[in-house]
């Protein structure tokens, strides 16, 4: 039985980055006809962005697509129980199982421990609870193929992202009842592509992938519209 068509989608962002840079996404679901809402998550806690996910979920009237980046996908996978959700969408994200984390062994493993030559993201050492990217680096790290400028902006721009936000660990992981789909980006320098591959094949997820910095969401909104879209109109079939 299919579901009923689906209009709604939900965008959650990650870390060290806030809403507005769904922007170019958003752009292209709203001239598709979807009805796009953007979580402001504040990155302080895993239930707290969860809460403010739900705040989102509980104001709309159908079914949604819940997509996440990076961290966001933490998010999703907690948030994605919601009744109003019908599927997750992934973005270079991270899709952590029960019990697990973003600072959990299964994904912090393959970040701070990566292979020999694989690039380690550029992540200062926490002040007062806090993280954030070093700017010099921001940019060849999150965001190299972003136009220079607004890659700058967003590296002088960062969202201090709490310590706690990822070490809260996943209670019931939504993609062991929802279908999922997953964008890999094949030149991420902060979630290695082999630890995007691994996550996808676990959660099940329909795979796209394309080349792409970590912020593959403001380089190539079209890329990612896609597979919220594909997700969208498959559920509908």
């Amino acid at each position: 039985m299919s579901t009923p068509e689906i209009k709604n989608i939900v965008l959650v962002h990650g870390g060290f980055v806030d809403g507005s840079g769904w922007q170019g996404v958003y752009d292209h679901l709203t001239a598709d006809g979807y009805r796009v809402s953007v979580v402001q998550n504040p990155t302080l806690s895993l239930a707290g962005d969860v809460a403010a996910t739900h705040m989102i979920l509980d104001r709309i009237d159908g079914p949604a697509v819940l997509v996440g980046h990076s961290y966001g996908g933490a998010v999703i996978t907690e948030a994605g129980n919601h009744p109003n959700v019908a599927a997750l969408a992934y973005i270079t994200a991270f899709a952590p199982d029960k019990g697990e984390s973003d600072k959990g062994e299964s994904v912090n493993s393959l970040i701070a421990n990566p292979p020999p030559g694989a690039p380690v993201p550029p992540i200062l050492p926490p002040v007062n609870g806090f993280l954030f990217l070093d700017r010099d680096k921001f940019a060849a790290s999150f965001a190299g193929d972003v136009e220079p400028a607004v890659a700058a902006f967003m590296a002088d721009s960062q969202v201090p992202w709490g310590v706690d936000a990822l070490g809260g660990a996943i209670t019931e992981p939504a993609w062991r009842s929802k279908p999922s789909w997953y964008l890999q980006v094949t030149d991420d320098r902060m979630i290695p592509l082999p630890a995007q591959r691994a996550m996808a094949e676990r959660a099940g997820a329909r795979v796209t992938e394309v080349p792409g910095s970590h912020a593959i969401y403001v380089s190539n909104p079209a890329a990612v519209a896609a597979v919220i879209g594909q997700a969208a109109a498959t559920l509908a079939e």
